[in-house]
């Protein structure tokens, strides 16, 4: 196929056109029959014919006219055709107009896709931001090793005890048991809390929940806004 070149005005629309000389070779025609019959059509529609008018260039540089119909001039045009060449010329035109959309709704894709990972990037930052501090804030308070009551954990986050203990429970992550605050026993529950056991000065048996450091800090993530961190 010729490189051909659309008119100003067909450029500044960007209309989906077929030039005169596509036509040609899709039917087998003769390119100054075609434009012949351009002519008349246009003609006879009452169409200025230099609105249509273009040039193609051959691969020697030499420049000539031809003309670029929009598609209802071109299915006026091949209804005069024979069928076979009008299923071609529908056929390209099809191809044509999958070709116009594709641009659009790849650069719609591309553009959202940057967006969303604009947009996981940015949460992300805020995460990180906003959990640095709480890390922060329970390392200071928390020993490597260690663990803590209930209550002391409650004060570490300034966080009151009840309302803490009554979250845990909700969300099934301690649960009563003759009087006892015991964690639900689940591989992560085992990171997050020890249960010790013993004997009172006076000989009474207890056991007691303890949070580790690992489950100081997720109590914090966790409840965050009921935190205020």
């Amino acid at each position: 196929m010729k490189t051909e070149l659309l008119s100003t005005n067909q450029r500044e629309n960007a209309t989906l056109t077929m030039s005169s000389r596509e036509i040609a070779d899709i039917c087998g025609k003769r390119h100054d029959h075609v434009m012949a019959d351009i002519r008349k059509m246009l003609d006879e529609l009452n169409l200025n014919a230099p609105d249509f008018s273009g040039t193609f260039k051959t691969a020697q540089g030499n420049e000539y006219q031809c003309f670029f119909l929009p598609k209802r001039e071109v299915m006026i045009l091949v209804s005069g055709y024979r069928i076979d060449l009008r299923a071609k010329i529908i056929d390209r035109l099809e191809e044509l107009e999958n070709q116009q959309k594709l641009p659009s709704n790849y650069l719609q894709a591309l553009k959202a896709l940057v967006e969303s990972e604009e947009e996981e990037k940015q949460t992300l930052l805020l995460e990180n931001q906003t959990m640095k501090p709480k890390a922060d804030f329970v390392d200071h308070y928390v020993e490597v090793g260690t663990s803590k009551s209930l209550r002391e954990t409650a004060k570490i986050l300034n966080f009151p005890e009840k309302m803490m203990i009554e979250c845990l429970l909700r969300d099934r992550v301690l649960y009563r048991q003759s009087g006892n605050l015991l964690p639900y026993q689940t591989v992560h529950s085992k990171e997050l809390f020890t249960v010790k056991t013993g004997t009172a000065e006076h000989g009474h048996n207890f056991t007691q929940t303890r949070v580790t450091g690992k489950g100081i800090e997720w109590i914090a993530q966790r409840y965050a806004s009921e935190l205020g961190l």
